[in-house]
């Protein structure tokens, strides 16, 4: 088969489409012929030498993909060759075919084709998972999501709007910003000229977010603590921002809060599966019933992922980029 390899950590022209041996599927695997995968932040950083796949991962990146079964491994139950599923991967998704743990294969929601689906499982367990199994959003309160626009924004302003909550994003221009509001975003903050603290502290009188899902880490760690609400939980899922940053814990002693700092890839098989499940439960029918949606930005061949990769660096881009197979 071919896949998109990395020879050499680096930019965007490291991607190389080469021919590789097929993958076996294990002991619990299907194999899945991939019709689409997406771009992901943590496969730039794996390009970059930043994110080594876990062991026993494919070396390829990719972190989601839909497509069809081909073959079933042992012990696996529950699905047949031909089903179209999409997938959770630990990587090999920019590939022809991957072998996936049963636990982490979802159904393709009905009324969706194959691409949409493609756009799905990495952000609806990123968001479920943090938002809503961690960081326990309820209807009423305040959710400031970071990087509104971006694939993981799109999707938690959509899941957050439909449990009735009011929501809160940042974004770098107005167009980002419209497209937000157009998913549900009642409070617009453009970072490039506004201070999110102070403008989430004027948008509720004072209270301050009680969930806040942080891509950037280090930089926006203070100000973060600065915009909790009492007994607000803070979610870090990326570290755009930086590793390192001081936390004043007098402020969050005093206003009884919560930091979880969390990722997908490299949790235990059984971990993974659960949060699949959660999302199959409350998601897909949210999904099924017109309720949510995926937010795609464009198309490209799979073998032309450096091209995805630089749209995705220069933040040229809303929602999700996908990679077809040619």
């Amino acid at each position: 088969m071919y896949a998109i390899t990395i020879p050499e950590p680096g930019g965007p022209e490291q991607l190389v489409w080469a021919d590789v041996p097929d993958p076996e599927p294990g002991e619990g695997e299907v194999l899945v012929e991939v019709a689409v995968s997406a771009v992901n932040r943590a496969d730039i950083m794996q390009r970059q030498g930043h994110y080594d796949p876990p062991p026993g991962a494919s070396p390829y990146p990719g972190l989601e993909c839909s497509g069809r079964i081909v073959a079933l491994g042992p012990g696996v139950s529950g699905w047949k060759v031909g089903d179209e599923v999409c997938a959770l991967l630990a990587g090999g998704g920019y590939a022809e075919k991957v072998a996936v743990p049963a636990g982490q294969l979802l159904p393709v929601p009905a009324g969706f084709d194959l691409r949409q689906a493609a756009a799905l499982p990495e952000v609806t367990c990123t968001v479920w998972s943090n938002v809503f199994m961690v960081s326990h959003l309820r209807p009423g309160e305040t959710f400031l999501v970071h990087g509104g626009s971006s694939g993981i924004g799109t999707m938690a302003i959509q899941l957050a709007k439909a449990v009735g909550a009011r929501v809160a994003v940042t974004a770098g221009t107005r167009e980002k910003l419209d497209t937000c509001a157009g998913l549900g975003a009642d409070i617009l903050i453009n970072y490039r000229e506004q201070d999110f603290v102070e403008e989430i502290e004027r948008a509720t009188d004072g209270a301050g977010a009680d969930v806040i899902l942080d891509n950037m880490g280090a930089k926006y760690l203070d100000r973060n603590v600065r915009a909790l609400a009492a007994n607000g939980r803070l979610a870090v899922i990326g570290l755009q921002g930086g590793v390192k940053g001081e936390l004043n814990l007098g402020m969050l002693l005093g206003k009884r809060g919560a930091i979880s700092a969390t990722s997908l890839r490299a949790r235990p098989l059984e971990e993974k599966a659960a949060i699949v499940a959660a999302v199959r439960e409350h998601v897909w029918p949210l999904i099924e019933g017109g309720h949510v949606r995926p937010v795609v930005d464009r198309e490209l061949p799979m073998s032309r992922a450096a091209e995805a990769h630089r749209v995705l660096e220069e933040s040229g881009h809303v929602g999700k980029v996908l990679l077809v197979r040619e």
